[in-house]
Order: structure tokens, then sequence, then C-alpha cells
């Protein structure tokens, strides 16, 4: 499933390619979406924002599409009138003049009232999104401290979404390896650096993995999610079992926790 980072580089390259063009066009594949088809006809998108990892697509007339990818779920953008050859489900397509945003696979579309998005069943319960700007360490330290998360072991801790939306898999290695911390433990167990530690890493990691414009070439990861460019964000354990850690040069070992892949060094994470 794709974690924060990839949502919202993906939400930045579907508002670049139409944000502020009337629609010519919109199809939905789902039949209780298809009355909003010809409606949309002439409206304008005015922003493509995450949450976590749900994508809202706000029209100018107070509706907003939300959707989640899921496990297979995929944007991708075209040339007007053109689709890419692909053997996915085209669920979702919104055309301009020159642009067209399609969406293939996902399960998870609903339009809704702008202003009744946060009645929303799923973004109600997320937490803060960890790529916004707005979040800070403070905050972060201080959900890490909150009774409803304190007492969870942060293996599981760090997928919830309520707890901070966007985090993920990959995410979670790479965190708790910054902050040099085992996975094992608790939030309340943490002493007042620790925590320090874990909320910078909570921030630093997904908005390095955001900001270097993909991942760095790596097994069992979507090409959607890699780039070729030499700043792209680097594994320092997430899928590097057996290799030599990179600052104490111990093995990195792999724990399989709930059915999700985990990476670590017991050395550098204490």
């Amino acid at each position: 499933m794709p974690e924060g980072p990839e949502i919202r580089r993906a939400a930045d390259q579907l508002a670049k390619a139409v944000v502020g063009q009337p629609l010519t066009d919109a199809f939905f594949a789902f039949p209780e979406l298809k009355r909003y088809q010809r409606s949309l006809v002439d409206q304008r998108i005015t922003a493509i924002v995450p949450h976590g990892k749900a994508l809202l697509t706000h029209f100018d007339h107070g509706l907003t599409l939300y959707s989640h990818n899921q496990l297979y779920g995929v944007w991708k953008v075209a040339k007007a009138g053109e689709r890419p050859d692909t053997t996915r489900s085209l669920r979702v397509a919104l055309e301009t003049a020159k642009k067209a945003i399609l969406l293939y696979s996902a399960s998870e579309v609903e339009m809704w009232k702008t202003a009744e998005l946060p009645r929303h069943p799923f973004l109600a319960k997320l937490g803060p999104d960890v790529l916004d700007l707005s979040l800070d360490e403070a905050t972060v330290a201080a959900r890490l401290r909150d009774p409803r998360f304190a007492g969870r072991a942060l293996v599981a801790l760090l997928l919830d979404q309520a707890f901070l939306a966007g985090m993920g898999n990959y995410l979670r290695s790479e965190v708790l390896f910054m902050a040099g911390i085992a996975p094992n433990r608790r939030p309340r167990d943490l002493d007042d650096h620790e925590t320090e530690a874990l909320a910078r890493a909570l921030l630093a990691v997904p908005r390095a993995s955001y900001a270097t414009r993909g991942i760095r070439r790596a097994k069992g990861m979507a090409e959607d999610y890699l780039t070729d460019t030499p700043r792209g964000f680097r594994f320092e354990v997430f899928d590097r079992e057996g290799e030599p850690c990179r600052q104490c040069g111990d093995v990195i070992v792999r724990h399989e926790l709930g059915g999700r892949r985990l990476y670590w060094c017991k050395v550098c994470q204490s």
C-alpha cells in the first residue's frame, strides 16, 4: 500500500495537471456515482489534497471526491482523450481540455459535500497528517504521551492511522531506526530524550521521503514509488535483512508481525 509520501506526490502530480481548469468530461464506474457525471462538466477542481492515505478532490461547487487507493488503486495522468495501456479497471476519469486524471483499481470512492467531510467515517478517525507542515515535534510528543497511545507497543502504534495518518510499513522501520528505539517498546516507557527523538523522527523520515521525490531502487517496491535521482530516499533498514547496519556493522534482522514485515538493528535500537 502506498504510504503518505507516495500519496502526497501523487496529489501534487494530479493537481498540476488539472486544478483550475474546467472539466470537459467525467466518468465513474460505480453506479451510485454516475449521477454526478453530467453535473461535473464545466466545474473546476480547486484542490487535490491528501489526508494520510486518502485523497480528497475538491470541486468548486461544494462537492469533494473521496478516494482511497488501498492495496491496488493508482492514479495516472494522461493527455485528454488518451488512456494508458493497462489491464487495470478504470474507476474514475476527470478530464479537461488538455489533461485527464484517471483512477484505476480502487474500490473506495465516494462523493461528499465538502462541508460534511468532518463526518466521514474514515476521515473522522484519522490523526494528524504526518506530512502536514503545521504539525510540530511538540504535538507529536504530546500524542506519544497521550493515554490513548502511550501503553501500546510502537510496532503496532506506528501503523495506527488514528495516531498519525500517512505512516506505513517502510516508514515505521525507518523511523524507529532513526530514533534508535526498539520496536517492542511503548511510549510510556521512553524517557524524555527518547520521546523527543522519536517525535523528531516521526516528522523527519516521512518528510525526507516526500522531499527526495521517491525511493531509490529497492526490492519489492512498486515502480510508481521509485526514482532514479541520486537524492532518492535510501532505506537504512527496511528490506535489508542480513545486510550490515551502516552505523554499527551488525546484521539487520527482519520480523513478521501481524503479516507486516519489520526490519531493525538490535545494536543501534535499544
